[in-house]
C-alpha cells in the first residue's frame, strides 16, 4: 500500500510539473511558430501550426534588417554594465563586510534606502547628469549610468556573510591587501552568488527599454527592444509584420538562451544561498 501511495504520489507530482512546464514554454513555442509562418497565418488564431515553414522570414531579418546591429549594441552594452557592476558591488560589499569603519551599518542602510526608490525618480536626475556630461545619445551614456547596482550590493553582501573572517584575518597575516583578499579569497567562496548577479544583471541590461529610449534617439545607438519597436512596429498593429517581428524576438532570445545554458548551474545554486563552501 505504501508503495501505491508512493507511485501516485511521484505521478502526480510529474503530472503537475509537465502541466507547468508546458504553460511555461507555451509563449517562446509559439513565438518560433508563428516566426515560421505568413503574416496571414499568425493573425489566424485557428491555426498553430504553419501550412508551409517560411525560413525566408530569418533571413530576411538576419541580412536585411537592422536587428543583428541592435544585438550587438545590447550585447556590449550588457558586457560592460555586468564587468562594472560586478566590480562596484563587490568593493562595496567587502567594506561593509570586512571592514571597521564608523557608520557601516548607516552607509547600509542608506545603501537599501535607494533600492526603494522607484526607478521613474533618478530619470531626470540623471538624464540632467548625462547632459551635462555630453553623453546624451551615445551608449557610454547607457553604460555609466547604470554603473552601480543596489541589487547587487546587496546580493554579494549576504554572500560576504557567510565568509569566514577567519580566513581574511589569516590572508591579512600574510600580507594580502584587500583587493587581493577580495578578487582571490573572498570571490572564488561565493562564485555562485556572482554568477547569479552576473545573469541577473545581463538579462536586465540586455532586455532595458524605457531608459535608453529616453536618452538615446540615433537609430544606430539602439538596443534590441528599441530596433524592434522602432524597425518592425512603425507601421501600427495593423501594418506590423508580426511574422518578422517573431522570427526577430526568437533571434534576440537566443543570446540569452546560450548564456543560461551554460550558467544555470551557478545561477541554483547562487539563488539557494550556496557560496561554494563546505561546512
Amino acid at each position: 500500500m505504501k508503495k501505491i501511495t508512493q507511485k501516485i504520489g511521484t505521478v502526480l507530482r510529474f503530472a503537475v510539473l509537465l502541466l507547468v512546464s508546458i504553460f511555461t514554454a507555451f509563449p517562446f513555442l509559439w513565438m518560433i511558430l508563428s516566426a515560421l509562418k505568413t503574416k496571414a497565418e499568425v493573425m489566424d488564431v485557428s491555426s498553430l501550426l504553419p501550412s508551409s515553414p517560411q525560413w525566408s522570414n530569418f533571413i530576411s531579418v538576419i541580412f536585411d534588417s537592422p536587428l543583428p546591429g541592435y544585438i550587438w549594441n545590447s550585447l556590449l552594452v550588457s558586457v560592460v554594465i555586468v564587468a562594472l557592476q560586478v566590480v562596484t558591488g563587490a568593493m562595496i560589499a567587502y567594506a561593509m563586510v570586512f571592514l571597521e569603519f564608523k557608520g557601516r551599518n548607516i552607509l547600509f542602510i542608506v545603501v537599501m534606502g535607494t533600492y526603494m526608490l522607484p526607478v521613474a525618480a533618478t530619470y531626470i536626475p540623471a538624464y540632467i547628469i548625462l547632459s551635462q556630461w555630453n553623453l546624451l545619445n551615445t551608449l557610454a551614456g547607457v553604460v555609466i549610468s547604470s554603473t552601480v547596482s543596489i541589487f547587487g550590493i546587496f546580493l554579494l553582501r549576504q554572500a560576504f556573510m557567510q565568509v569566514p573572517k577567519g580566513l581574511v584575518e589569516a590572508a591579512r597575516m600574510d600580507g594580502g591587501g584587500h583587493f587581493r583578499i577580495l578578487w582571490e579569497v573572498v570571490c572564488p567562496m561565493t562564485k555562485s552568488s556572482f554568477i547569479t548577479f552576473g545573469l541577473m544583471s545581463f538579462i536586465s541590461a540586455y532586455n532595458n527599454y524605457m531608459w535608453p529610449s529616453l536618452i538615446t534617439n540615433d537609430s544606430s545607438k539602439y538596443l534590441v527592444s528599441q530596433g524592434l519597436r522602432s524597425f518592425f512596429i512603425e507601421g501600427g498593429a495593423y501594418g506590423t509584420e508580426w511574422a518578422l517581428v517573431m522570427a526577430g524576438s526568437s533571434l534576440i532570445v537566443i543570446p540569452l538562451l546560450i548564456l543560461f545554458a551554460f550558467t544555470q548551474k551557478w545561477f541554483i545554486n547562487g539563488i539557494g544561498g550556496d557560496t561554494g563552501m563546505k561546512g
